[in-house]
């Protein structure tokens, strides 16, 4: 199994971008408040709003996240 698959830290924060772009809200957190989970998707999620509201495209962003 390759190693991306296995940091969870990762996923979470890759999730977090993707629904910060989709434009969902902080409070659509999908795991318990005060986890390293909701931790890193909330950090992912901030970097997200914060690349949509510098007016990053849509290609960009799927260029990003491919890349994370």
């Amino acid at each position: 199994m390759k190693k991306h698959k296995r940091d969870l830290e990762h996923r979470s924060f890759v999730k977090g971008y993707q629904a910060a772009v989709q434009g969902r809200t902080l409070a659509a957190l999908p795991y318990q408040e005060k986890s390293i989970m909701a931790y890193h998707w909330s950090r992912g999620w901030r970097e997200g709003k914060e690349d949509y509201w510098n007016g990053y495209k849509q290609h960009s962003f799927q260029q990003k996240a491919a890349s994370l």
